[in-house]
């Protein structure tokens, strides 16, 4: 499946697919150049003033990859790896996770529309009609992202989950998840 870029500077074509294996080492270098490091400096997606270290290693793609109930959908311009998010369906609807635009492409309306894909695509392949998510509390510019294409608070939080590094090096001690949701049955 593909879009067209609509706004911006100039048009970007994108095609949707879902990755495998072999596409492991260049999601977690995508996903790792958004949130961590200098390199996630030049988009506004980065969290690298509340956590350092890798976010996710080419083992743990791989291992999401060859889960039945995910599916990590790849966006794709010209044949360059550009955007990419997980979506595992659960009893409560699809999570939404690991939502990620390559810092050089951010600001041009892509998360936009693979955000959009990703809801289409968990109504289309599981019937989902609630889309959840789990936020940084401390990513208020991210969070308001959220709301302006639908996104409500859940009410619902977590505490961060301090000495697991899976989840990376925190910078403070003060970090908590918030639970987003939207309704997705206008795609059924």
């Amino acid at each position: 499946m593909t879009s067209t870029e609509t706004e911006g500077a100039a048009p970007l074509e994108l095609s949707y697919r879902a990755a495998t294996d072999a596409d492991a080492q260049a999601l977690a270098e995508l996903v790792n150049s958004c949130y961590r490091g200098q390199s996630s400096r030049q988009g506004w997606t980065t969290e690298a003033d509340l956590l350092g270290g890798q976010r996710i290693d080419a083992a743990a793609v791989r291992t999401l990859v060859a889960r039945p109930d995910t599916t990590v959908l790849l966006a794709e311009s010209d044949r360059t790896l550009v955007a990419c998010c997980e979506l595992q369906r659960g009893v409560g609807g699809t999570y939404f996770g690991m939502f990620s635009v390559a810092p050089t492409f951010q600001g041009r309306g892509l998360g936009k529309r693979v955000l959009a894909e990703a809801e289409c695509t968990a109504a289309r392949l599981w019937r989902s009609a609630l889309m959840r998510m789990m936020v940084i509390a401390q990513r208020s510019e991210l969070i308001a992202w959220y709301e302006r294409r639908g996104y409500t608070s859940t009410g619902r939080t977590e505490p961060f989950p301090y000495g697991d590094p899976a989840f990376g090096e925190p910078k403070r001690d003060d970090l908590a998840f918030v639970e987003m949701s939207k309704d997705l049955t206008a795609h059924l």
